[in-house]
């Protein structure tokens, strides 16, 4: 972790200027641009909204805001390992022609989509303000899920993107994994629609605990337990060890694959 630190203030400008030339390239010949940050979480709300509250009547009070509090931090998770990893791949020419140092490409890719992450903020505030929902003084402790979520996404992506390098068809099988993975994931209902005997099974995945931190905090309005407080923060930190350590002992290869 030191290491991944000293890398970060080493390179920061780098990381920077990388990860605004992904979104200057993102939103390229795109008439509404960055606004597309802001319209991507609204339309998906829009159709979920109507399919789950009119079509398949969840019965949910103020169903928008509910499915908006968890849609916005997954839209960031599956973005921002979708381009992950294929972010050292994606960079071949500029590792044959320079040496520079390979976490910079996934570190710029997850910064990216943390900035998209922030403006997508701004539709979920304005559905609040339209639906006069609360804001509840539990938005403070939002920095905590968002925390385990940025370093469970870095250490996801390091993982795949180093996977990627070998394994081609890694890039394919995140995106089929991620549309199941969704699904696994109580993001457009809570967990207590899962029958009960299933439970032990949906407390394995690690984005349980780091998305109800931002359901709890924006729609109920309560905090978190201690344990699952301390599972979004643990998952988090044990993905980037894990997937940092594996990108590291393998990084000096990358150039012979790529």
């Amino acid at each position: 972790m030191r290491q991944l630190i000293a890398e970060i203030r080493r390179n920061r400008e780098l990381i920077w200027a990388l990860a605004l030339k992904e979104l200057h390239v993102r939103y390229k010949r795109s008439a509404l641009g960055f606004l597309w940050a802001l319209l991507n979480p609204l339309l998906m709300m829009s159709i979920l909204a109507v399919v789950f509250s009119t079509v398949m009547r969840i019965g949910i009070k103020q169903y928008a805001v509910f499915l908006l509090s968890t849609l916005v931090p997954w839209t960031f998770f599956s973005q921002a390992l979708s381009y992950a990893v294929d972010s050292i791949v994606g960079n071949a020419d500029l590792l044959k022609k320079i040496y520079i140092g390979k976490s910079v490409f996934p570190l710029a890719a997850i910064l990216s989509n943390i900035i998209n992450f922030l403006l997508s903020m701004i539709p979920l505030v304005l559905v609040l303000l339209v639906l006069r929902f609360p804001f509840h003084w539990t938005w403070i402790y939002l920095p905590v899920p968002l925390l385990g979520l940025i370093f469970f996404t870095a250490g996801c992506g390091f993982f795949c993107a180093a996977a990627n390098v070998y394994f081609r068809d890694v890039s394919h099988i995140i995106q089929i994994l991620l549309s199941a993975w969704f699904y696994f994931t109580p993001v457009i209902y809570p967990l207590d629609f899962v029958p009960s005997r299933y439970h032990a099974l949906f407390r394995l995945n690690p984005m349980l605990y780091i998305l109800n931190g931002f359901r709890m905090a924006i729609y109920f309005g309560q905090l978190p337990s201690l344990p699952s407080a301390a599972m979004s923060v643990g998952c988090g930190v044990g993905a980037l060890w894990a997937g940092y350590y594996v990108f590291r002992r393998n990084e000096d290869t990358f150039v012979y694959y790529v």
